[in-house]
């Protein structure tokens, strides 16, 4: 467990946190006037290893070798030139802050932290963080990498839990949720829509099987994994006979075949390891997602008949109905699937280079 304090007067600034992975939809940008929740889970940090936010540099600043070295392979519009291992947490674990008001950027429906650091430390009036909770955006707080420093605290620190402890607890993320928005005089509006982790997640996923096909077709098993990755891996690959399967695999699931070449893998969200198989199929391309999004393509959970608690009498059935469908065919997130691509050496390969570079083309087809 670690507490952050002021690197100008060494107040603490945050309760005692401990570590998790950096959730793969920390930079998402979803929609236009949406009210996105809060980010982390309260008593947990994570660490951002890129730079991210102002100052900004264009892509027609960087030399080719500078960018190569910090591990982006194709162009993107900018590059955040910041101070890199910025740390987030929940809002209401932040102590001791003051916002700092002429650093206010956003105000669309709130904070977006555009204009640097927005929040001081009460004690000295060093910026030491931004605080975000603009429209579109998930609610958090980004702190300074150069202006806190992490010190450990009294008490044991978590162990992380083993991938079987994972499965026990059950921890899914459902692929729709109630999504809200800020159109409403009264208050918020909700509509029932595909869930920002699930795109996010998918984004990212995609960019690696792009990466493992090779330029070959792939599929992905039928259900769920089919409805949110064929479509698009129908449309960015070449067709051909020379088809490639995507399988799922990790704890719980049966050992993948030893031909398998791709394998949709979990990712453990408290270390961000990446499940690893035994055996022959170790030479398979690892394909992650996030864990609560790949419990649910593992391990489907059905409309249950029955109450998972409660009083009703037996033989009595419930009557209300399962949740909704989403209106509209699965588009995977952009900005995720962008920034895993770029940073993939595959994508120097000039098919598929070509993706990043029509993206504007592949999100008019519906795809992102």
């Amino acid at each position: 467990m670690f507490v952050f304090v002021c690197v100008g007067c060494g107040a603490e600034l945050t309760s005692p946190l401990s570590r998790v992975a950096l959730p793969a939809h920390a930079h998402q940008k979803y929609g236009n006037g949406i009210q996105l929740p809060v980010l982390m889970e309260s008593g947990s940090f994570a660490v951002d290893p890129e730079p991210w936010g102002p100052p900004w540099r264009r892509w027609e600043e960087i030399h080719p070798e500078e960018a190569v070295a910090r591990g982006i392979y194709a162009p993107i519009h900018a590059l955040a030139d910041g101070v890199p291992g910025s740390i987030v947490i929940a809002p209401g674990d932040a102590r001791g802050t003051l916002l700092i008001p002429e650093r206010a950027g956003g105000y669309c429906c709130g904070l977006d932290g555009a204009d640097g650091p927005n929040m001081a430390c009460e004690g000295c009036g060093l910026p030491v963080a931004s605080r975000i909770d603009d429209c579109s955006l998930w609610q958090a707080v980004w702190l300074a990498p150069d202006a806190v420093r992490r010190l450990p605290v009294d008490g044991a620190d978590p162990v992380p839990l083993s991938w079987a402890e994972l499965l026990e607890e059950g921890k899914y993320t459902p692929p729709s949720e109630p999504v809200a928005t800020w159109g409403s005089r009264v208050g918020l509006n909700h509509f029932w829509s595909w869930s920002p982790q699930w795109e996010a997640a998918v984004g990212r996923a995609l960019a690696h099987l792009l990466a493992a096909s090779g330029g070959r077709p792939v599929t992905v098993p039928d259900g769920l994994s089919a409805e949110v990755f064929q479509r698009a891996l129908d449309a960015l690959l070449p067709s051909g006979p020379a088809v490639r399967h995507a399988v799922l695999a990790g704890p719980g699931q049966p050992t993948p075949e030893a031909d398998a070449g791709i394998l949709l893998v979990p990712t453990h969200p408290q270390t961000g390891e990446t499940w690893t198989p035994t055996g022959p199929v170790t030479t398979a391309y690892p394909v992650p997602v996030p864990f609560g999004v790949w419990l649910w393509l593992a391990f489907p959970t059905p409309h249950l008949p029955v109450p998972a608690s409660g009083g009703m009498p037996d033989g009595v059935l419930r009557d209300d109905p399962p949740a909704p469908r989403p209106w509209c065919l699965f588009r995977a997130d952009r900005g995720a699937f962008q920034h895993t691509l770029v940073r993939l050496p595959a994508v120097r390969s000039p098919w598929l280079r070509e993706i990043p570079e029509n993206l504007t083309q592949y999100m008019r087809a519906g795809l992102f």
